[in-house]
């Protein structure tokens, strides 16, 4: 069969994707992936047939003022998160769907799959089903379907428990559909009307959910909050499997030998360019801690770029093999990455989690409410707050508890199976649709 996946040209949405990719080149299945160009390295490593996203939606996000210039004199909130969604989600909707009609062009697909950002895939879901091959979305954030208290998200709000905060909630709603949502409908059904496709109806998040034929949400139910109208469209599908050897062992891994305990400190590969936020509050929280070995992956930037000296007992290195990793690790700080929280969870790693920004406040929510580590509510935590998490986790069972009842849930759920199974039904029961006619699918 073949498999046309696409990705917004962000590492944390398109690795999702290329492990999915490398699920179906396992099983025998020819895959072509459309991203941007920084990433044809990847994808084409993965066995992939690499295709460009069009210019003007080929962006590299690694550097975000390269794609909008005036970002840092944009304050964080509404206006930010308003800017952000229309550049870099919103505005290239017609320039992702012509290149997703240009790759099917001479390459028919039998399903299509695509991140729950890639909001080019809106105008086939809006069109005829029949005009169309069957379409998945996999979720690399939190799930975005409507919760059962109405709370909006992006806030980081845990479920509401009384009225007070349903009122509160409610209202918080309001006020977000009139600054962000709203707006950011109206806009894209402008790009639509442009293309002559029907108008969206709903949250472009929440449609994303509840449009495709299959959305492959990357967690296990019990990591989320509960809803009690999700479609059986929505499947949990655990964690993608690691990679093995995607960096070399450094030459201080005999030291994480067990006779230390072991704190992984990282800011992920987006969020990484001012090591003050967590990084570096973490190194100083527990340099006085010759029990505790802190280990600091720089996500890509260079490891020379934190102050030197480090505390005696930190550990740095560009990347690290989490494959190897991950099993010698006992509390994970993070900024709230959704695909490295996920993958500490499998493992029975307690987290702190410390960030707001994007959906890191609402990953770090689902944290806490698991009770599988501490959410402190903030992108720059103090270190008495670092410090008094991290002791706090290694010092009260239950949070250790409460990450392995997570991982045992993760076990159970075979993901590879689990998405070609779903991923090759999906296709094989679809309908012929006009493969080789352009006008049916942009």
């Amino acid at each position: 069969m073949k498999f046309l996946l696409a990705s917004t040209p962000a590492t944390g949405h398109l690795n999702p994707i290329l492990s999915i990719g490398r699920i179906l080149i396992a099983a025998g299945h020819e895959v072509a992936v459309l991203t941007g160009d920084i990433f044809r390295r990847q994808v084409e490593e993965a066995g992939a047939r690499f295709c460009s996203l069009p210019p003007g939606a080929n962006f590299d996000l690694r550097r975000i003022e390269t794609v909008i210039p005036d970002i840092a004199r944009i304050p964080q909130g509404p206006e930010r998160r308003l800017a952000m969604s229309r550049k870099i989600f919103i505005d290239v909707v017609p320039l992702q769907s012509a290149g997703l009609g240009d790759v099917l062009a001479d390459f028919p697909a039998d399903a299509i799959l695509v991140d729950n950002t890639f909001f080019g895939i809106f105008p086939m879901l809006l069109g005829p089903r029949s005009a169309r091959p069957p379409i998945a979305v996999c979720g690399t954030m939190f799930l975005h379907a409507p919760r059962d208290d109405g709370a909006p998200t992006f806030l980081g709000l845990p479920p509401a428990v009384n009225k007070a905060e349903l009122d509160a909630y409610a209202t918080m709603a309001t006020e977000q559909d009139k600054q962000i949502v709203r707006p950011v409908l109206d806009r894209l059904n402008e790009l639509l009307k442009e293309m002559g496709c029907p108008p969206l109806q709903s949250n472009v998040h929440d449609a994303a959910v509840l449009l495709p034929d299959l959305f492959l949400q990357m967690t296990v139910a019990s990591f989320e909050f509960p809803r009690k109208n999700l479609p059986p469209s929505v499947v949990f599908a655990g964690a993608l499997p690691i990679m093995p050897g995607q960096a070399p062992l450094p030459d201080w891994a005999h030291e994480l030998d067990g006779s230390r305990k072991v704190v992984l400190v990282t800011q992920g590969t987006v969020s990484n360019l001012n090591f003050d936020q967590l990084v570096i509050p973490t190194l100083k929280a527990l340099a006085e801690r010759p029990d505790i070995l802190v280990v600091v992956t720089a996500g890509g930037r260079a490891a020379e770029a934190l102050p030197a000296p480090l505390p005696a007992n930190a550990r740095t290195a560009d990347y690290l093999p989490f494959d190897w990793l991950l099993p010698k690790v006992d509390v994970f700080v993070t900024n709230g990455g959704y695909g490295s929280v996920n993958q500490a969870l499998s493992h029975g790693i307690p987290i702190v989690g410390a960030g707001v920004t994007e959906d890191k406040g609402d990953v770090n929510a689902r944290v806490a409410w698991s009770g599988a580590g501490i959410n402190l509510a903030t992108s720059e935590p103090t270190e008495k707050m670092i410090k008094d998490a991290v002791l706090a986790i290694l010092g009260v069972p239950i949070y250790r508890q409460r990450a392995e009842a997570l991982a045992a849930e993760f076990f159970a759920t075979d993901t590879p199976a689990l998405i070609l199974e779903k991923l090759e039904g999906l296709a094989s029961a679809a309908q012929e649709w006009p493969r080789r006619s352009r006008t049916a699918v942009v």
